[in-house]
């Protein structure tokens, strides 16, 4: 049976509430997602505003510890952002539409530019936790999509390569490892099988995690231009012969922090600057 849709005035609502409290304050129209290990960044926003998940209207619930669940806006780099401190799943019981819920709202804001980061588990051969991946493609796995109704969104361009350009520019004049390539989306909570990501580096992943690509078909149906990341925290199942753990890709997001910071300071400005 198909979900039933979320109520077009639910995203109303949750918009307006955000812009009542930012109130006199012009909402920001530049987002940033901070995936597991990096909700630390928005200590650094300058001016900022705090609004729990939970006094959001329709929002759902953060049940994953290492996503805070704050939505702040305020100033990094000089720019003038919403920034999200981590973001929920469908492993948390959610749809795909529920897990993009506040692309929807953000559309409403004015929001034209949206930077999701994430820990993913790494397939390249070569890869090594801390380094970051630069999304140019994804695959999903699993049913269901953030979109209802007969919505026939291209997917083509669904990361802006303008905004991809930037931050392989970015990468290079910061002197900072940064490469291209394909995250498979699996819906989790569990990790992968070894067979499994045998299986997805045959279909050309390069990556794997449980987030992420609900917002990016959320984003493109909406108009909102897109910048991925993805932060490898640790080598697939199967490709090290250790187990996977919650504790090794938090202790390695807090290790590369230093890096994806300073890297995402660089790219408001220049992603700012190419919008006009």
């Amino acid at each position: 049976m198909q979900q039933a849709a979320i109520p077009a005035f639910f995203y109303e609502e949750a918009a307006a509430y955000i812009r009542e409290t930012l109130a006199p304050a012009a909402p920001p129209d530049t987002a940033l997602v901070l995936g597991s290990g990096l909700s630390a960044l928005a200590g650094e926003l300058e001016g900022a505003a705090a609004i729990p998940y939970a006094h959001i209207p329709h929002f759902p619930r953060t049940t994953n510890a290492a996503h805070p669940g704050v939505l702040y806006a305020g100033r990094l780099a000089g720019q003038a952002v919403f920034c999200f401190t981590g973001r929920w799943h469908c492993y948390e019981g959610y749809t795909m539409e529920q897990a993009a819920f506040y692309v929807g709202v953000l559309a409403r804001l004015g929001v034209k530019s949206l930077l999701l980061t994430n820990a993913a588990g790494g397939i390249r051969p070569g890869c090594r936790p801390g380094d970051i991946m630069l999304l140019a493609d994804h695959i999903k796995l699993g049913p269901g999509s953030p979109l209802t109704g007969p919505r026939f969104v291209d997917m083509t361009r669904a990361y802006d390569p303008a905004y991809r350009q930037i931050a392989l520019e970015t990468a290079a004049e910061m002197q900072l490892p940064l490469w291209e390539g394909v995250y498979l989306y699996a819906p989790g909570p569990q990790y992968e099988t070894p067979a499994e990501i045998r299986a997805f580096r045959t279909l050309g992943a390069d990556a794997v995690g449980m987030s992420t690509v609900p917002e990016v078909i959320a984003a493109a149906g909406e108009g909102i231009r897109t910048l991925g990341l993805s932060l490898i925290t640790n080598l697939a199942a199967g490709m090290t012969g250790q187990p996977l753990s919650d504790d090794e890709v938090l202790a390695e997001g807090q290790k590369a922090f230093g890096n994806m910071s300073a890297f995402l300071k660089r790219l408001l400005p220049a992603i700012r600057q190419e919008r006009g």
